[in-house]
């Protein structure tokens, strides 16, 4: 898939429409039009890269603000003290459906392990 065609590159851009909650020059978060859980929140680097496995050194910093931002998220929204969940689904196998990196914090209820 190429950039162009890349819903959350869109999304992180402006030109497709979302019900954002938070962004900053890193990453964009919104409520996830599917949501699994009461609170169900992407958060979505604007830099363009398609998954955990393919992230590379250069990406450390990205993916540390993506966490540290679903943590202050999740602190905004409530749901930090009863607990949460962060989840980075990964290729096909690990359910990724859109291939661009992206965190989904989950809260509002409780969560078994192991999932899925």
């Amino acid at each position: 898939m190429s950039r162009d065609d890349c819903i959350f590159c869109g999304i992180s851009s402006g030109k497709i429409p979302s019900n954002r909650v938070f962004e900053d020059d890193v990453c964009v978060a919104f409520n996830d039009i599917s949501p699994q859980a009461p609170t169900h929140i992407l958060i979505v680097p604007r830099e363009h890269f398609d998954s955990l496995d393919t992230a590379g050194l250069s990406h450390k910093e990205t993916l540390g603000h993506l966490l540290l931002t679903a943590a202050d998220i999740a602190r905004e929204k409530g749901i930090a003290e009863g607990g949460y969940r962060v989840v980075i689904n990964t290729n096909a196998d690990g359910g990724q459906t859109v291939f661009h990196t992206h965190v989904h914090l989950l809260g509002g209820r409780p969560f078994i392990f192991p999932p899925g």
